[in-house]
């Protein structure tokens, strides 16, 4: 009887179910294949005791943050940053409507919640007055009149890549305020903009060091000549790792790396936990009065601050003195993390979070008269309009934020 089906039909589908077949085979050999590197491998035991379905744990914890975050998390449930935050930072860098209608969808009723206390007749906008630019280290030689009161806050290249870099550049120049170089010293990208910058000096001395790893006033002074380069920051410790210095695989350290930074190429580059040669609050005001004798522009301190008595011994060091010794500003950083990698234990346990820490600082520098000689600014979480406003009236003279730019850039 011959077949109802035409010859290169009947061939199609022989070759269909060959294939077919053959799939099947080579997915059991491949179970097979795991089920014994599974059964016989001693570094899981998960595996080990369930072979082939253990390896759906880490596939489903892996996806268990994609999940919650576009299917099932609220609007406002998310950390660190909630999809409203994100949301509202991407359309407001691609100049687009961020009016929400239906009411807010913040928890107004939470113990904590910040409000703003309105007034019946507010200024208007026709009658609104431009804001000055504040002056930051009037005893230097080369003050800096910081024309914003948000800016962008420390990235390193390396950590953010060549064409982020020059994005960030080139934004921070329109709209007039700075960019900190992080600690991975001043690339040339950061400079392509024309804006202004704060050099970021870390503990291992990333772009000012000398062969051995120490300060180079070489450099230094080299920098301070770069009338681009507005301020000195030195970074005692980093709301992502307080207490913990950066670790920089030698993979990375590429030519263009190295001789950014000041260190062999394809090495790996381990800094310090703290500026080795910064141990007593006398060494801290030494070398903030060296670094600014060098370059003559303004020399401010970044930290996380968890005790802070040593604010106190601080200012009472400086009064001795004299207030031109005093940093001429100090950077309060978050404890409740930052964009660097971090151990998690460092990050939810180590340093005060900004709300608590910013007023403490703020209050302790109003204590010591020195209000107007150090400026404070702020970092930590604040990426948007009321978060920026509600550390002003906690007491920062200025905001840096580094995160709403990574989501503009589309981190």
């Amino acid at each position: 009887m011959e077949s109802l089906v035409p010859g290169p039909v009947a061939a199609v589908l022989d070759f269909m179910v060959t294939i077919f077949v053959l799939m099947v085979g080579i997915g059991f050999a491949a179970v097979v294949v795991i089920f014994i590197i599974d059964i016989t491998q001693h570094r899981d035991a998960i595996r080990r005791n369930y072979p082939v379905v253990g390896r759906f744990r880490t596939l489903f914890t892996n996806l268990g943050e994609f999940f919650r975050q576009y299917f099932f998390a609220m609007d406002r449930e998310e950390m660190p940053f909630n999809r409203a935050e994100r949301q509202w930072a991407t359309r407001a860098a691609a100049g687009g409507d961020n009016t929400v209608a239906f009411g807010s969808t913040k928890n107004l009723s939470l113990a904590g919640t910040l409000y703003f206390v309105n007034c019946p007749f507010p200024t208007l906008d026709t009658d609104r007055a431009e804001t000055e630019p504040m002056v930051i280290g009037p005893t230097c030689r080369k003050p800096y009149a910081a024309p914003s009161f948000f800016n962008i806050s420390g990235m390193s290249y390396g950590a953010l890549s060549k064409p982020a870099i020059q994005a960030l550049s080139r934004g921070a120049a329109m709209a007039g305020c700075w960019l900190n170089t992080g600690e991975g010293g001043l690339s040339p990208f950061h400079l392509e903009g024309d804006c202004d910058i704060v050099f970021q000096i870390g503990t291992a001395k990333y772009g000012v060091r000398d062969g051995d790893g120490n300060l180079s006033d070489e450099r230094l002074a080299a920098l301070g000549t770069d009338n681009r380069i507005k301020m000195f920051e030195i970074k005692l410790s980093q709301g992502a790792k307080p207490g913990k210095g950066g670790i920089l695989p030698g993979i990375k350290v590429s030519e263009e790396i190295a001789a950014i930074r000041g260190i062999p190429a394809g090495q790996d580059s381990i800094s310090p936990n703290r500026h080795p040669d910064i141990g007593t609050i006398g060494e801290l005001l030494d070398r903030i009065a060296h670094i600014r004798a060098v370059t003559g522009k303004p020399v401010g301190i970044k930290c996380v601050i968890g005790a802070y008595g040593w604010l106190d011994a601080m200012f009472d060091e400086v009064k001795q003195r004299g207030e031109d010794s005093a940093p001429d500003f100090i950077t309060v950083d978050s404890g409740d993390g930052g964009t660097g990698a971090a151990p998690l234990p460092l990050m939810d346990n180590v340093g005060l979070p900004i709300r608590e820490s910013l007023p403490t600082v703020d209050n302790i520098r109003k204590r010591h008269g020195m209000k107007q000689r150090v400026r404070l600014i702020a970092s930590g979480k604040l990426i948007t309009p009321s978060a920026v406003a509600g550390a002003l009236c906690a007491g920062a003279d200025f905001v840096v934020a580094a995160r709403g730019f990574m989501f503009a850039l589309g981190c």
